[in-house]
């Protein structure tokens, strides 16, 4: 198999950084840095900026948040460089962060520099050069929800992470939270997901005990996979909106981006990743597997899939509402307006179907 790891690109107008400035940084901040930097710039994802920096032979990753006017609580880096210093020893799929700074002195912002995983990321259709049999999918799938159980069985308290976040009454606060969210967010040519609202805030099924650090993103695109055995993964990325809550509402958030083979063609065009392969575990098969390592028995299958749904819509909104207003050129962001409304259309029809 050719060289299927993923790699970065020529950086976008408007996000380049200041070379010179980044290199003496990181030469007076990692021991032993030599030779001369190059920085490219990993080209998905719709929030913080991801480069990749190469000094001499060494291989890193850089995170910062976007240009332009945000809201101070978000794009926290020095809260997503906490996490992965703290689990690092208990969770060995997160990168090794390498240094933090919140000088704004380097580039306006604050960010963090980890070392790079190199190994394949699954974006919307495996690479040309990639194959997985329906075993191998099934394989594939199977150690993903796997990982996300390790995730969740990590203990938090040994880790350091107690003060993480609010664990009692986190799925009250995350219907509301992101209900308040889509409403500030809908702009004129948005469907009011207000049915939808209603729906989870009257089938919430409350606390399940569980508690647990999550990851609030966790799919194929955040994980990277081995090169030499494409069906294990060696990391896991992307963790700026980690906290400590629900684990079951971490798997609906992930359970959201799952398009199955057999779903209807539009929620094929919106799919993001190869889930719809041949071998590839159902999304109640996911949830199945995962109570049955986690040791739990729910029925509420439904409601944390609607949820992964309507949560997936409201991020969605919130990145149109900037295009939408202006605050951001990038055309990515125009096109959003289809898979919102189709989100709507899925999380009506679990309703429609459920016995919830």
């Amino acid at each position: 198999m050719s060289d299927l790891t993923d790699r970065a690109i020529s950086i976008r107008k408007g996000e380049e950084l200041d070379d010179q400035k980044v290199l003496e940084f990181l030469k007076a901040s990692i021991p032993g840095l030599s030779g001369e930097i190059e920085i490219k710039q990993y080209p998905s994802g719709f929030s913080n900026l991801t480069y990749s920096v190469k000094v001499g032979d060494r291989e890193m990753v850089l995170r910062r948040p976007p240009f332009g006017k945000k809201a101070k609580t978000a794009h926290d880096m020095g809260r997503e460089f906490k996490v992965l210093s703290a689990l690092k020893p208990y969770f060995p799929y997160c990168p090794q962060p390498l240094v933090y700074t919140g000088d704004e002195e380097v580039m306006g912002c604050p960010f963090y520099v980890m070392e790079r995983i190199p190994g394949i990321i699954l974006r919307r259709d495996l690479p040309p050069e990639m194959e997985l049999n329906a075993k191998e999918a099934r394989t594939l799938s199977e150690n993903l929800i796997k990982v996300q159980h390790q995730l969740h069985s990590v203990d938090f308290v040994k880790a350091g992470l107690a003060d993480f976040g609010k664990p009692e009454g986190y799925v009250k606060r995350q219907v509301e939270g992101w209900s308040s969210r889509y409403r500030d967010a809908r702009t004129p040519d948005a469907p009011d997901f207000e049915k939808v609202m209603q729906w989870l805030h009257d089938k919430m099924p409350g606390e399940s005990g569980l508690i647990g650090i999550i990851h609030n993103d966790f799919k194929f695109d955040n994980a990277v996979l081995d090169p030499a055995i494409p069906t294990e993964i060696i990391g896991i990325l992307d963790w700026e909106m980690a906290t400590l809550g629900d684990p079951l509402m971490d798997l609906g958030s992930s359970l959201g981006y799952w398009v199955e083979k057999d779903d209807p063609p539009t929620m094929q065009a919106i799919r993001q990743m190869p889930t719809h392969l041949d071998g590839m575990l159902t999304r109640k098969e996911q949830f199945d597997l995962y109570c049955e390592l986690m040791g739990v028995k729910t029925d509420n299958f439904d409601f944390y899939y609607c949820f992964g749904l309507f949560r997936l819509a409201v991020i969605a909104q919130q990145i149109y509402y900037r295009f939408y207003h202006g605050q951001t050129r990038d055309q990515r962001f125009g096109m959003l307006m289809v898979p919102i409304r189709e989100l709507e259309a899925a999380s009506l029809r679990v309703i429609e179907m459920s016995d919830l």
